[in-house]
């Protein structure tokens, strides 16, 4: 054991927790995780000052759970995080590095999904709790108990939390935790607020500092396109219209996401193959030299299933999902711009994602400019392009070899060269449309998720003056039924999906008593029963979605 895991071994980590994280193939501990490890495995309150990417999760992950009891089915853990997708991300860390624990749960609870299976695995014992700051609030409002067990906190990007207003929300926290407990707080940077934070919340801290890391991509023309989560398939499609690539990888999140875009993408013709965990290791190695030997052309892979991967002709990478964190978007994009040649990288960004995009950036040390989907004349010239360059090489020795044919053909159809040379093309292009009115009319629509600044400042201009569509000819409403506004919007990373959940749990109302949900830029427009609305609104007076208050109040149509 401590021959596989190196260094790990002399940290005095848990054997089952070394055994787990021997199994995925950590060796050596990262700077950040050398320091920090000893000093909360021995009980004490830090301060770790640590960029993402630096492996700072396993840093308070791997010592945290090595102080677990399983035998006591409580919280005794509760790590915050500023965002959902940390939440998701520090949660998905901990099942892994506890999956030779047995008996030891985890439960990650965030806005903008159900509270029922959250509730249900906390009343299950989960010893584990990572939460964003607001949904957890949301909780501590129904049991002001629930983390009367915790004996371990770790505040994981302390400054972000503060940057996106949960500053009362922390303290609402704060003051629900047992006070004999230990404090862990990681923080990119310690500006005045977040040591005020440390002064009055922890007990003679340890300072732990990593120097920031800046990373870069050489030779890497990196861009992003936003663009809504349901529409990323037809987002990669009409981009591989006009992406001029010899071969390419697309990054997913899932094994199933790898299957459902290879299948999508072989049905428009092109050579793809998937590439994932499920994949028995001989497949996989026949995948990579299908991909070196010009058999398949495009790859769509997991970050795990695309280890090892050095294929020079990979001129384009897709991060089709986001990744989880940038050092994982620097290795991804690093399968492009090798052997001195120059690469692409695309990343779709989701209206939620804005984010980690930026921390991307702020690690890189680089801009990742924004690009829009190309238009239909776009396309068109590109097919004409890729249509050109396959028939240029064919035209030197065609009219020696060909032109008998071509004399005999005209003559037994009765047509002219032009003609039959349009027939030949129609049938050689398969179909595909060759014309401005037909490349529009076949492009399927992908929303534009951002608009420019100047039209969205008219548009909320024009609102308040009452000019806007839907105020000038509101949609009638059902009997019943009144039209109510959220102060959050597609903006805030909101989906309709994301109001229904939140309004269903803590309105306690039935699926059928809400009718329809427009999410707005700025706002949402939601249809509920007149019938108790205002004890309705009363019960979602503190409600959050996505860490932000959802200022729900009846909407006045005049």
């Amino acid at each position: 054991m401590t021959q596989e895991t190196g260094g790990f071994a002399a940290l005095g980590i848990h054997p089952a927790v070394l055994a787990a994280i021997t199994a995925v193939g950590y060796e050596e501990p990262s700077p950040i995780q050398a320091q920090a490890i000893p000093v909360i495995l021995a009980g004490h309150d830090m301060i770790g000052q640590a960029q993402t990417g630096t492996g700072k999760t396993a840093a308070f992950a791997l010592p945290m759970l090595s102080r677990i009891d399983p035998a006591r089915r409580e919280p005794q853990l509760l790590i915050l995080a500023p965002t959902r997708e940390l939440a998701l991300q520090v949660a998905t860390a901990f099942e892994t590095y506890a999956s030779q624990l047995p008996g030891v749960g985890v439960v990650a609870v965030y806005g903008g999904a159900p509270m029922g299976p959250q509730l249900k695995a906390l009343r299950q014992g989960a010893q584990i709790l990572v939460a964003t700051p607001g949904r957890l609030c949301d909780h501590l409002r129904r049991d002001e108990q629930l983390l009367s067990t915790v004996k371990h906190l770790v505040l994981d990007e302390a400054d972000e939390m503060l940057k996106l207003g949960f500053m009362e929300d922390l303290e609402v926290i704060f003051a629900a935790l047992p006070e004999s407990r230990q404090t862990v707080l990681f923080s990119a940077t310690l500006p005045h607020s977040i040591r005020e934070i440390a002064e009055k919340h922890l007990h003679e801290p340890q300072h732990v500092k990593i120097a920031a890391k800046t990373q870069t991509v050489a030779r890497i023309d990196q861009a992003h396109l936003m663009v809504h989560a349901d529409q990323k398939t037809a987002a990669v499609l009409r981009l591989l219209e006009v992406e001029e690539f010899d071969a390419l990888i697309a990054f997913v999140r899932t094994k199933q996401a790898t299957l459902d875009l290879a299948g999508a993408l072989e049905a428009k013709g092109y050579k793809a193959a998937a590439l994932n965990g499920d994949i028995a290791q001989n497949q996989r190695e026949r995948v990579i030299e299908s991909l070196k030997d010009g058999r398949l052309d495009i790859v769509v892979a997991t970050d795990v299933a695309a280890r090892g991967i050095d294929v020079p002709r990979i001129t384009h990478v897709f991060n089709v999902d986001m990744p989880y964190d940038p050092e994982s978007y620097v290795h991804r994009i690093g399968r492009t711009g090798r052997a001195g040649r120059d690469g692409r990288a695309l990343l779709l960004v989701t209206p939620r994602e804005r984010r980690m995009l930026q921390v991307i950036e702020r690690v890189t040390g680089q801009k990742v400019a924004e690009v829009h989907l190309p238009g239909a004349q776009q396309v068109l010239d590109a097919r004409i392009r890729k249509l050109t360059a396959a028939l240029q090489p064919l035209l030197a020795e065609s009219e020696s070899s060909h032109g008998e044919l071509l004399d005999r053909l005209t003559a037994g159809l009765g047509c002219s060269p032009r003609a039959l040379a349009a027939a030949l093309l129609r049938k050689a292009t398969n179909g595909q449309a060759l014309t401005l009115s037909e490349v529009e009319r076949e492009q399927p629509p992908v929303p534009s998720v951002s608009a420019p600044r100047e039209r969205r400042e008219r548009s909320d201009r024009s609102m308040e003056r009452g000019v806007h569509r839907e105020r000038r000819a509101p949609m009638p409403l059902p009997e019943g039924r009144v039209r109510c506004r959220a102060a959050l919007g597609a903006r805030d990373g909101i989906a309709a999906k994301n109001l229904l959940g939140a309004i269903l749990n803590e309105g306690g109302l039935a699926r059928d008593a809400i009718g329809r949900i427009q999410v707005r830029d700025s706002f949402s427009l939601i249809e509920l029963p007149e019938d108790g609305l205002e004890r309705l609104l009363g019960k979602l007076r503190d409600t959050r979605v996505a860490g932000k208050q959802l200022k729900l109040r009846r909407y006045r149509e005049d």
